[in-house]
């Protein structure tokens, strides 16, 4: 089954830490951008099977109801979406409404993610981001009461001054709300990042390293014990409530991505969209094709590609199924240099199957430099 991925590269505001495809809002570039897209995916017509549209951006709340129902419709018509397609919104918890949300709902949409990152003011303030922590637990509410039932949440950890404490308020407030998922990231400043900027100006300090791991560690600790359950190194879910779409990039599967930036894989070739969306509005409305990386991945790519994603995983890597697909003696490759990690309580072998523990998770990629070092060879 395919994944379908539409890229909506508008933001009220350009938060300080945020490294994203994305611009400033403007209505008339949307209504351009908004058909180019429709052009896009109706040219992209295959009838190929697929079970998930996840709207990213950006902000993809800001399009309207009406153009997001285009949007999915469009998708619906160019390829076999199953009839209990996952259709994902990302949004920003001050670009909703009652109204909005009903409107969304009956546009197909029955996935919201929402991009809360904290639910303290002051750490909210110095991630630029424009709305409360009552405005994110009040578009929750609406949300729920638009109907609702699969909602997302993310959070970010390790932010400037930061406390573990402070990191579990946010966590118990989630938990209060109740979502089917969460997603829980470090903060990473890109080097050009304006956060960067305003650190040193209001002399604001990230907490240790091993405060970060502590972070991880026990907000994880917290959420098992309120029913969630970790499938991936960032993400728990009620179960059965995992993001069906996002497991695609995780599962070694395939998916389409429309708009500028977007990237693509499928049947080992991947390819990427012009970045620029007035040059993407241009190349799709002129008839030329959108994308400018296209490349053949070699069968050394492949299977990298395949071990580092699937080692993400709680479920990890089917070794079986790795053999039959790649061809590829996992452990008469890579035996002898992970035996240290299992030694180590890092990684576990499993009824045919590698996983990572959840100490493994906090040094994921010493662990899978690994695969690098033994494909270069």
């Amino acid at each position: 089954m395919l994944g379908l991925y539409l890229h909506i590269p508008f933001c009220s505001a350009i938060c300080n830490y945020c490294n994203f495809n994305r611009g400033l809002f403007d209505a008339a570039v949307k209504e351009r951008y908004v058909a180019a897209l429709l052009q896009e995916i109706r040219t992209a017509a295959d009838d190929s099977p697929a079970d998930s549209i996840f709207f990213g951006g950006g902000t993809p709340s800001l399009l309207e109801p009406s153009e997001i129902a285009a949007l999915v419709e469009a998708c619906r018509a160019s390829f076999a979406c199953t009839a209990d397609t996952e259709v994902t919104l990302e949004a920003n918890p001050e670009t909703v409404s009652p109204e909005r949300l009903e409107g969304f709902r009956a546009a197909g949409v029955n996935r919201l993610s929402f991009g809360v990152q904290s639910f303290r003011d002051d750490e909210l303030q110095r991630l630029s981001r424009l709305h409360s922590a009552s405005r994110a637990e009040q578009a929750f509410r609406m949300a729920r009461a638009a109907g609702f039932d699969n909602i997302s949440l993310d959070l970010m950890m390790w932010l400037p001054q930061q406390t573990i404490a402070q990191w579990l308020e946010s966590i118990d407030a989630l938990i209060a709300l109740g979502p089917e998922h969460a997603s829980m990231y470090l903060l990473e400043l890109y080097p050009n990042a304006p956060l960067r900027d305003a650190m040193a100006r209001g002399q604001w300090s990230l907490a240790p390293d091993d405060d970060a791991a502590d972070m991880y560690l026990s907000g994880l600790d917290r959420m098992d014990k309120a029913g969630y359950v970790q499938y991936e190194i960032s993400n728990v879910a009620r179960p059965g409530r995992e993001a069906r779409h996002n497991l695609k990039y995780w599962r070694d599967g395939a998916w389409l991505g429309f708009g500028c930036g977007a990237h693509s894989t499928r049947n080992g070739v991947r390819w990427k969209n012009l970045s620029g969306t007035e040059d993407y509005i241009a190349a799709v409305s002129g008839g030329r094709p959108a994308s400018v990386e296209r490349r053949v991945l070699s069968a050394a790519e492949r299977v990298e590609d395949a071990l580092f994603t699937g080692l993400r995983l709680n479920e990890g890597l089917d070794l079986q199924a790795v053999q039959r697909r790649y061809g590829l003696d996992f452990l008469g490759q890579f035996g002898a240099e992970l035996q240290p990690f299992v030694d180590q309580g890092l990684l576990i072998y499993d009824h045919g199957r590698v996983r990572l523990t959840r100490a493994g998770m906090l040094l994921a990629h010493e662990i899978m430099t690994v695969f690098i070092s033994a494909t270069v060879r």
